[in-house]
């Protein structure tokens, strides 16, 4: 247990070093830390909102606009259904869903038969586990048939949108080159969004924000001649980005839209003739052969390019496009082109959401929390430290060198790795050192107790360490496990506690029986004792 091949000797060395050499960053300047920053993989430990300050955002989704979007689509799917399957009826709106009165009592029973696949079926199951409910529930008077909101369907729906939400603003949030964001799930319907280091920001919210859903919709024939004309039953009215106030009349059909969500790449820049900001991009398969058969098919007419119910162009197709690639121009800067490209390579929001809270974190509060971790981490390791001095002599001074490889190894693997630390975190790494020379009392005790049975030194210290090690692995082993269960299941700060407790563990084993054990074998090998000084 004491013996050490030159490898090993090298290999510990080399661990040590390389654990200074990452966390070496972090007591340089800053323009030295931005140069091995641009240059190499070294760089300071990154700090977490609450010890950097930032941004802190609670985005709700608009479940107004949800309903209000749904109870639109049914309209759509319920007149769809009902034409094709030739009945007459009349559609009405109602705050919560939809009425519809079958001309004929004749066709009552046809209908229902027609209008009962269209509840929208859902997964309301736990981690999809395939418990189908419905959006709408479908109840009947006679020839009156009401599509009523199912509260549980409704409710799953939402929080559907908060799912494939968090991975869009996920997305989107790293297009901005913004380091560490926190994007996480709060209660039912809302996400909060941490950007440390974003003073204001107004900007990366709006962006959020964005729904950016696109489509590509040919032009109806007839256009508008007033701003309160009503479009045809096929048409929809939709204003102009240049001029809010003038309507542009676009077909809704599906034979004549090109949904953006089939886009496979956006990207922003400038028009070779104009010069002005544009976005680029490129379809999917899919979406290169829906975009090539319309183009193909409508020659000679315009379309409609639409963000967000907004007209942002309407250009003249010349010829088919087939190749699934095209551009966008309407009156853009560069930092809306730039923020229009990411938000679509990232994806149109399910819903949309909005800013139900925003606060700016300043950085003198993180400042104020930096300085009290430190000198809680300075008064945890003098107290450790002199304990072991006072408790175990010469081995304690071996002890106090591994602890102090150890918080050098525990912040070096922090900061080349780019965890987060936080509040919490600091919290996590005093806790380390707490326990850290749980593994070398355990240890020296063992050595101890197997001198006064009567071994020879090198003998109790042999034992000793090996005795030892299945107990210092099984109490690692737990804790670590329940770090893992932290970092999973918790949130935030949390998971920084459980960031720094991980790491601070794997490093305690390390130093404990390779660091410690080394430098016990070069005090033996040194001075051959006849006794053992615990």
């Amino acid at each position: 247990m004491l013996n050490f091949s030159r490898w090993k000797i090298i290999a510990i060395l080399a661990s040590i070093l390389a654990g200074i050499i990452f966390a070496l960053p972090n007591v340089l300047p800053k323009d030295m830390q931005d140069k091995l920053r641009e240059h190499t993989i070294l760089r300071p430990i990154t700090l977490g909102l609450d010890l950097q300050g930032g941004s802190n955002v609670l985005m709700e989704v608009d479940r107004k606009e949800l309903t209000n979007t749904l109870i639109v689509q049914q309209m759509g799917d319920v007149r769809a259904a009902l034409r094709e399957a030739r009945i007459g009826y009349k559609l009405n709106r109602t705050p919560s869903g939809v009425t519809v009165q079958i001309n004929n009592a004749d066709d009552a029973d046809k209908a229902y038969g027609v209008l009962r696949n269209l509840t929208q079926p859902i997964d309301t199951g736990m981690f999809g586990t395939g418990v189908a409910s419905h959006i709408f529930s479908l109840s009947r008077s006679g020839q009156q048939f009401t599509f009523a909101f199912n509260d549980a369907g409704l409710e799953s729906r939402v929080s559907q949108a908060v799912e494939q939400s968090l991975r869009i603003i996920e997305n989107r949030v790293n297009g901005t080159g913004i380091a560490e964001a926190s994007i996480q799930r709060q209660g039912r319907d809302r996400i909060v969004i941490q950007l440390p280091g974003v003073g204001d920001p107004d900007q990366v919210v709006k962006m959020i924000g964005q729904t950016a859903k696109l489509t590509f919709q040919l032009v109806c024939e007839s256009q508008p001649v007033n701003p309160t004309d009503n479009p045809p039953p096929e048409c929809a009215a939709y204003p102009m980005k240049e001029n809010p106030q003038q309507n542009m009349w676009v077909q809704t059909s599906s034979a004549a839209t090109v949904d953006g969500a089939d886009l496979s790449n956006a990207s922003s820049g400038f028009d070779s003739r104009t010069n002005e900001p544009i976005v680029s991009f490129k379809f999917n398969q899919k979406g290169a052969l829906r975009f090539g058969k319309l183009t193909t098919d409508n020659v000679g007419k315009p379309f409609a390019i639409i963000l967000d119910q907004e007209v942002i162009s309407a250009p003249r197709i010349n010829e088919p496009i087939l190749g699934g690639t095209g551009q966008i121009s309407g009156n853009f800067t560069v930092q809306e082109a730039n923020s229009l490209a990411i938000v679509l390579k990232s994806g149109a929001l399910p819903a949309r959401l909005v800013a139900v809270e925003q606060r700016t974190v300043g950085p003198s509060l993180g400042s104020d929390s930096i300085r009290a971790g430190a000198i809680a981490s300075i008064i945890a390791l003098v107290a450790v430290m002199t304990f072991m001095l006072i408790a175990y002599g010469l081995f304690g001074i071996f002890a106090n060198i591994a602890l102090i490889v150890n918080l050098i190894l525990l912040i070096g693997i922090m900061s080349v790795a780019g965890f987060t630390l936080t509040l919490p975190g600091i919290a996590g790494i005093v806790l380390t050192m707490g326990i850290a020379v749980d593994s070398n009392v355990l240890v020296y005790e063992r050595i101890r107790e197997e001198w006064r049975h009567g071994r020879t030194a090198f003998n109790s210290i042999e034992t000793g360490f090996k005795a030892a090690l299945a107990t210092v692995l099984d109490l690692n082993i737990t804790s670590f496990i329940a770090a893992v269960v932290l970092f999973g299941v918790g949130s935030g700060p949390v998971k920084g506690f459980a960031i720094a407790h991980a790491i601070g563990i794997i490093t305690t084993v390390f130093t404990a029986f390779t660091v410690t054990r080394l430098i016990v074998f070069w005090w033996v090998r040194t001075t051959k004792p006849k006794e053992v000084p615990l």
